[in-house]
């Protein structure tokens, strides 16, 4: 693998869970990307490497970081159409079509994942009950394949292997530029309500209601650092404002100085029982006291995270881990009554816990489905491993799909007992690429 057309440094996934020393490049020119694949048996795309899992690197295959493909390639606005390369981020995006009151809807939490990791992710946003995943948005794709060459995709043209690379974690392909259908943007401010609950049912309960009613964004902020206070929380649904309430265009999306990119991890977690409990206690008080039906904005609704980096910092060099699940609703009362008793047995320490509805339908590996999404956030140690390790043995017993982008840890087992779609997924990508040539430590681990 040593070249020395290319740089080799440490990388590591967004959760801390896994790092190795890779070698990489950053082509700036189309045709340099063909070259690499003539000295390189082994590839995979990059972009701004905040996968939670490491799906943009791994031994023995070169990361292309593609950044530096970040122009506009077309843009029509009375089609409602852009063309843009995939190194571009959201924010950069976002900053060009706002100013013409348009956008995607699927954006998921942080401003620097870039669009062609979006695409290869299938990522989805807080609107993920109204818009669903991303795909509803693409049009077309351009992809560079070592063997296959330069390909278009999408509905009308290759489709199969469009339908492969749409949340195929960049196994088929470099993607090189993406067409996005846009919609318009006519509020850019949002009221956000919220509504204070007990426990898990009634959260869910209200979710499913609320999703319905305004074509609002919701979710929730749950308590799980006791058994006693599990399931406690808020639910928050962010009601976009009337077009004649939002009089000022977005003119930017200000990314903070101290990014996820430039940011120092704290040596020593500072994640414990008392801190997490003490911190949801402040939040929840925070929230009482603040009189409902606030006026946001949309970068502090779209973009939760950003300003709020230290949240994952406070997990230390050592990381954290993130699972989040795709359940029905008729199994969630089942799958928590199985989840408290092992609670009881393994006093897990987590940090968060949300829930929120999404809609769509589940192919190949996609985490996507007409169904009740839960996050759950945990501190990175043994105890806590042993307790998720349990929680995979219910997602196979109750058919929960996992997600492969938040979970660094995902076993091969649980992975193929949960993805029912996994067997079609690999024979059509075999089927065009018998050799196999990109790979990530993740795709390695689970066997795709």
């Amino acid at each position: 693998m040593e070249n020395k057309k290319t740089e080799s440094d440490f990388f590591y996934s967004f959760d801390r869970n896994y790092s190795a020393k890779i070698h990489f490049k950053k082509p700036d020119k189309y045709r340099e990307i063909e070259n690499l694949s003539k000295i390189e048996n082994n590839i995979i795309s990059s972009g701004s490497n905040l996968s939670y899992s490491p799906l943009s690197f791994g031994e023995g295959s070169l990361s292309v970081i593609l950044r530096k493909f970040n122009r506009i390639i077309n843009f029509n606005k009375q089609k409602k159409e852009i063309t843009v390369e995939a190194g571009m981020t959201l924010s950069e995006l976002l900053n060009f079509t706002l100013k013409h009151n348009l956008w995607i809807p699927q954006i998921p939490g942080y401003p620097s994942i870039t669009l062609g990791g979006a695409v290869a992710t299938n990522a989805h946003g807080k609107s993920c009950a109204i818009h669903g995943t991303i795909r509803n948005s693409v049009k077309n794709i351009l992809i560079f394949h070592k063997k296959n060459g330069w390909l278009n995709l999408s509905d009308q043209e290759n489709k199969e292997i469009y339908e492969l690379t749409l949340g195929g974690l960049g196994l088929t392909g470099s993607i090189v530029n993406i067409t996005f259908r846009l919609l318009d943007l006519n509020n850019k401010s949002f009221t956000t309500k919220k509504i204070y609950v007990s426990s898990t049912p009634k959260c869910i309960e209200l979710l499913k209601s609320k999703s319905s009613e305004n074509k609002s964004f919701v979710y929730s902020w749950n308590m799980a650092d006791s058994i006693n206070n599990l399931g406690k929380g808020i639910i928050f649904e962010n009601i976009p404002n009337p077009a004649e309430d939002a009089e000022e265009n977005i003119r930017s999306i200000n990314i903070p100085n101290k990014t996820f990119m430039n940011f120092s991890y704290f040596y020593f977690n500072l994640w414990n029982k008392i801190s997490i409990k003490i911190v949801n206690r402040i939040f929840n008080y925070f929230h009482l006291l603040r009189k409902d039906g606030n006026k946001e904005d949309f970068t502090k609704v779209l973009f939760p995270f950003c300003g709020n980096e230290s949240y994952f910092y406070f997990f230390g060099s050592n990381g954290f881990l993130e699972s989040q699940l795709l359940i029905e609703e008729n199994k969630v009362e089942e799958f928590f009554e199985e989840f408290k008793y092992l609670f009881k047995l393994h006093n897990p320490t987590i940090s968060l816990l949300s829930f929120k509805n999404m809609s769509g339908s589940q192919k190949f590996l996609r985490f996507e489905d007409n169904k009740i999404c839960i996050t759950i956030d945990y501190i990175k140690n043994k105890r806590n491993i042993k307790f998720m390790e349990e929680i995979d043995k219910i997602c196979e017993k109750y058919k929960i799909l996992p997600s492969i982008i938040k979970d660094s840890r995902l076993g091969k087992s649980t992975f193929e007992n949960c993805y029912n779609d996994l067997e079609n997924f690999k024979k059509n990508l075999y089927s065009f690429d018998k050799e196999r040539i990109y790979k990530s430590q993740t795709s390695k681990r689970l066997g795709i």
